[in-house]
């Protein structure tokens, strides 16, 4: 069954699915010609005139094709490619502040929304990681670059894993917050019931149609819950008020919910399937390109012990950083130090262990 379209259409010439006032050519509709007019940069944390995922700032809006699908992408700076991968339940805009830092250091920074999520196609099938990942390796090639330096947070994190191993050649480097890697996430969700216990959310999502209707809900009030219980008392600014407003109005986009759960979907239930059994297998092969990984000390939904073990998996430099008094999202709970974190590694020449 397809997913239903994120937008209502004009047959003659239908509109952008996250953007209503924009035609699918790039014209104005009429609902956008009447439209009161709309500042052309809007304070952070509030809606601006691309709608609920295409929030202006410094960066550029564009789409671009990989894998047999559409996906949005904001990019700015040039230099090397660092290529910026959201989790749950977010999308490009959790790197904002990342995206001008690195532009500002010298590289091309790029935040993309992975299918089904922000801007992207929201396609019937294709959630599974190993085509997620090919997701990611797609979009560096279609920026046509020989590589990049691959950023992932939460799920984002998973697939990064995931691709550094299915297409070691177009990763240069590896970064992964807040997510252990893949075969460490399963163990861990399998065999420690404390972890087991944070990530309930996930055994939860198994359920059929219920955990989307949660998630939209009151104007999806329970994305706003899980951030602000996933984030760190150290920061009482975030998640402020605008920010998860829009975090909600990005997931009560239609199907978002339905696409992104469905990853969590395929984790749990292809556990016991020759799929599930054949890419867990597949991850057993040695990372081999430099990593970081950071992680927050009071992450409550992936606990440090279960990511702290992912070290066995790399054979390459492999630096492992621990913010203390973080939560979940250390990227946006500590910006700074994150972003300084970040591009002193991607500029070390010899990251060592």
């Amino acid at each position: 069954m397809t997913a239903p379209d994120s937008s209502a259409s004009d047959p003659a010439r239908p509109a952008d699915p996250v953007n209503p006032t924009v035609a699918a050519d790039g014209s104005a509709t009429a609902a956008d010609r009447t439209a009161p007019d709309v500042p052309s940069a809007a304070p952070a944390g509030r809606i601006a005139a691309g709608g609920p995922v295409r929030l202006d700032g410094p960066w550029t809006h564009r789409d671009v094709a990989a894998n047999g699908a559409r996906f949005h992408i904001a990019e700015v700076g040039e230099g090397p490619l660092v290529l910026l991968l959201h989790g749950f339940p977010q999308f490009w805009w959790t790197w904002r502040h990342q995206l001008t830092a690195l532009a500002d250091a010298g590289f091309r920074a790029v935040a993309m929304d992975l299918r089904g999520v922000g801007g992207s196609d929201r396609t019937p099938r294709g959630y599974d990681p190993a085509n997620l990942a090919l997701d990611v390796t797609g979009v560096i090639r279609s920026l046509g670059e020989p590589d990049a330096a691959l950023v992932g947070h939460d799920l984002g994190g998973y697939l990064a894993w995931t691709a550094a191993v299915m297409r070691p050649k177009l990763v240069r480097r590896l970064v992964v917050s807040s997510m252990p890697h893949p075969r460490r996430w399963r163990s861990s969700m399998l065999s420690d019931f404390a972890q087991s216990r944070a990530g309930s959310y996930v055994w939860g999502f198994q359920r059929p149609w219920l955990p989307e209707r949660q998630l939209v809900a009151d104007d999806a009030a329970l994305v706003g819950e899980l951030i602000q219980d996933w984030a760190g008392p150290r920061t009482p600014d975030f998640p402020g008020e605008d920010t998860l407003d829009v975090y909600r109005r990005a997931m009560s986009i239609p199907s978002t919910a339905h696409c992104s759960i469905e990853p969590y979907r395929w984790l749990v239930r292809s556990m016991a399937r020759p799929d599930g059994i054949q890419f867990n297998r597949r991850m057993k092969r040695p990372i081999r390109v430099p990593t970081l990984h950071l992680h927050g000390s009071l992450d409550p939904a992936v606990r440090t012990r279960s990511s702290a073990g992912s070290g066995q998996f790399v054979e390459a430099p492999y630096r492992w950083r621990l913010f203390d008094g973080v939560g979940h999202f250390p990227h946006e709970e500590d910006p700074i130090g994150f972003s300084n974190e970040l591009i002193n590694w991607l500029k070390d020449p010899e990251p060592d262990r």
